[in-house]
């Protein structure tokens, strides 16, 4: 009967079954038989000691089941091998150093795929599993991930796992939304090797990055590189907000504001890189000079005037006062437009 509600314990002598405390404990031994050598694949029967290992076994009828299972430390008939002694391992019930057998592992895994730790562990307990929602959550980090074909779409973007400091590049397919790899940083020969291991890939979305455009070119070159609707939009939403600040001029109304020391500011910067861009100095060499971020010195370095940098007035009377209240947002639809 115990071998018919535990078909896993098949190859082990039962010996006594004991119900205590919502638990049935089985008692069993290992069949005497010859056990290979690890080492020199000598078979051998001579028994050196005994252990006892327990072992978690699928529940039965809502209870949990503990296999305290006696096992043999057999000695080496090899004169000259280095293992003298070695502990006959199970491998029909479950791993080396194992504490769940094969068929209960499978469980954990499996509900730790479909409802993740905290989920996973109470239904676990339902059925008569103690287990913790930390050890479920390590039994699916330790899961093998399945091989799957590289997709023909292939979307990349950066995350950042420490803001400013640390970032990584997630890989995803564009067709099923479906996560497909997470690569440890975000450097172009990171991903170029990924694309070398996995050909297939005919169609890349990227955002702007130079990194990205370069490792898609020598990972993938036959793939055809193109960006997706969220940075299309951002990145028209910035050249847009860029053209209107650089013709503001045109659409004031208005006497005419007087200077700040912002807009002071603004022209001594100015003046100072391009200064430095005159004697012939490159970008790299302007911002260690003034001290500065290289991206302030660019955006310094493409304006043609200081007055391209100022922005107007927030809450002055302008030309386009009036369709302020028609203001498009993003994602949500204006009345009669």
């Amino acid at each position: 009967m115990v071998k018919v509600l535990l078909p896993e314990l098949s190859s082990l002598v039962i010996r006594d079954v004991v119900a205590q405390d919502g638990v049935v404990r089985v008692l069993a031994r290992t069949r005497a038989r010859p056990v290979a050598c690890p080492l020199c694949a000598q078979r051998t029967a001579r028994v050196h000691a005994y252990h006892r290992r327990q072992i978690a076994a699928l529940p039965v009828a809502g209870r949990s089941v503990v296999v305290d299972v006696q096992v043999r430390r057999l000695h080496c008939l090899t004169e000259h091998c280095p293992r003298r002694t070695f502990r006959e391992q199970i491998p029909e019930l479950a791993d080396r150093w194992a504490r769940r057998t094969r068929g209960l592992s499978a469980l954990v895994g499996d509900l730790a795929v479909a409802v993740a730790g905290r989920a996973g562990a109470a239904v676990l307990q339902r059925l008569g599993v103690r287990i913790s929602r930390c050890t479920v959550l390590r039994v699916l980090v330790g899961l093998p991930l399945p091989d799957q074909p590289a997709p023909a779409v292939l979307s990349v973007d950066d995350f950042a796992l420490r803001r400013g400091r640390r970032y990584a590049t997630l890989l995803i397919d564009a067709v099923t939304h479906r996560r497909v790899e997470v690569l440890p940083d975000r450097k172009a020969d990171t991903l170029a090797a990924w694309l070398r291991e996995h050909p297939g890939v005919q169609v890349v979305c990227r955002d702007g990055s130079a990194a990205y455009a370069e490792a898609i070119r020598a990972g993938a070159p036959q793939a055809v590189q193109v960006t997706d609707r969220w940075h299309l939009w951002a990145n028209l939403a910035k050249a847009v907000e860029k053209t209107l600040i650089a013709h503001s001029g045109c659409w004031r109304d208005g006497p005419v504001r007087p200077d700040q020391r912002l807009d002071e500011r603004i022209r001594d910067r100015h003046r100072a890189v391009h200064a430095l861009l005159g004697q012939g100095h490159g970008l790299l060499e302007c911002a260690r000079r003034l001290g500065w971020a290289l991206n302030t010195v660019k955006r310094y370095a493409r304006a043609a005037s200081a007055e391209d940098l100022k922005r107007p007035p927030r809450y002055r009377a302008t030309l386009v006062n009036p369709f302020r209240r028609i203001r498009h947002r993003a994602g949500r639809h204006v009345p009669g437009h």
